[in-house]
């Protein structure tokens, strides 16, 4: 017996995990969000993370891995947003850890 399997598509909200949604909604600067879209790191480069990795150590950082690093999350996720890095500094911790996962498995190629 020949079985197929049939699969939907994905929805936009399930294909993008390159959005980090809130757990609750997040103020900052008097505006509140209940997600930012990190869809922006398609389109980093090696400069983009050359530049990240030098803010880093200008700021006296020193990382064996710095793309698995929590600052350097905050730091490419300003980049790409073109929010200010205080905006990702505020998170509350655990939003702070999607973002960094968000951010280091895009890069490491995480499914």
């Amino acid at each position: 017996m020949n079985e197929k399997t049939i699969t939907t598509p994905a929805t936009p909200e399930e294909k993008n995990d390159l959005v980090l949604r809130f757990a609750k909604p997040y103020t900052f600067e008097e505006e509140t969000f209940t997600e930012v879209d990190l869809s922006g790191l398609k389109n980093i480069t090696a400069a983009d993370m050359i530049a990240t990795q030098k803010q880093m150590s200008k700021g006296g950082a020193v990382d064996m891995l710095p793309e698995m690093s929590l600052q350097y999350a905050t730091i490419i996720a300003a980049r790409i947003t073109g929010k200010p890095i205080e905006f990702f500094t505020r998170l509350p911790a655990r939003e702070a850890i999607k973002l960094k996962n968000i951010v280091s498995g895009f890069i490491f190629g995480a499914d």
